[in-house]
């Protein structure tokens, strides 16, 4: 090579190649040795792991779309003796399904039924009396009949659920709550005492039911469950109540006398005492229709 002529391209990219790799190492070197140790530790833990996380697949999303919140109640399934059901499209909007074989007969609330097979029968029965008549109970109910399919639903938005009845316990379920029940199942109106009539948001009657089979009953809102051990005590405000089996009394829960409780709108409640178990729903019937009454324009 004669002085003064520069090394041809081909060699001055090599040795940039390679400058540039030395200096990168000397920079990564450096790097490491201004890192603590635990920092160092850390990094070599990290590198020796090195494998992309995998996210769990879910049902009806694309790989890399973005997953939003999904319903955290699932469908409720079951036998029964003479059938099936399915409590579908929970919490706000449920539907009970039944498959009733041959003869299995299936008593619900009246103008509950959606619909249902050509093959099922339907006959009404009306058992009047002056108590039902002074509560505003049910006069009559309807009993379907298989085999075929039959479709259920409250007349408020809400959830249902099931009690499954042993032939040993007792339940207390509001006139309002009841949907359906199996064969077995013995329903009963209960005097619960003039306090609790008043101010318990349930009124002077309630279902008793006992016996053995499936009760189904409906809420407003969603259900919430409480299990209570002995001697636990919980409150629950009015109109809450869908079913329990555990005792209660009337109690004030405001402090600060009358105008404190009609202020803060929580005075009298139904305080429970344990052992048992008290179905509640999240919303309030009553507060609801004033809530609706508020809404409406002046005339």
């Amino acid at each position: 090579m004669e002085q003064g002529t520069s090394p041809p391209p081909e060699k001055q990219g090599g040795r940039r190649a390679m400058l540039a790799a030395g200096l990168g190492q000397i920079t990564e070197e450096m790097g490491g040795l201004l890192k603590t140790p635990e920092a160092r530790a850390r990094a070599q833990e990290g590198a020796a792991n090195d494998t992309p996380e995998v996210l769990p697949a879910v049902s009806g999303v694309q790989p890399g779309q973005f997953a939003g919140a999904t319903a955290t109640t699932s469908d409720d399934t079951g036998t029964f003796n003479g059938g099936s059901y399915r409590v579908s499209h929970r919490n706000t909007n449920s539907i009970l399904t039944l498959q009733l074989a041959m003869g299995c007969p299936i008593a619900a609330k009246p103008g509950a039924m959606i619909a249902m097979s050509h093959s099922v029968t339907l006959k009404g029965n009306v058992k009047f009396s002056m108590k039902k008549m002074l509560i505003g109970g049910d006069v009559t109910h309807s009993t379907f009949t298989g085999p075929g399919e039959v479709l259920f639903a409250p007349p408020s938005l809400g959830d249902i659920h099931l009690l499954r009845l042993t032939g040993s316990e007792v339940w207390n379920v509001g006139k309002d709550a009841f949907l359906a029940c199996t064969q077995g199942v013995v329903k009963e109106y209960k005097n619960q005492g003039f306090s609790k009539a008043m101010f318990s948001g349930e009124g002077l009657f309630v279902y008793k039911i006992s016996g053995s089979g499936i009760l189904w009953m409906s809420s407003f809102g969603a259900i919430i469950k409480k299990d209570l051990v002995e001697g636990e005590r919980y409150i629950i405000d009015n109109g809450h109540l869908v079913a329990w089996n555990a005792k209660y009394v009337m109690e004030r829960v405001a402090s600060g006398g009358i105008i404190s409780g009609m202020s803060s709108g929580e005075g009298l409640a139904c305080k429970f005492t344990g052992p048992g178990t008290v179905y509640m729903q999240t919303r309030n019937p009553a507060a609801f229709t004033a809530f609706i009454n508020g809404q409406r324009p002046e005339a």
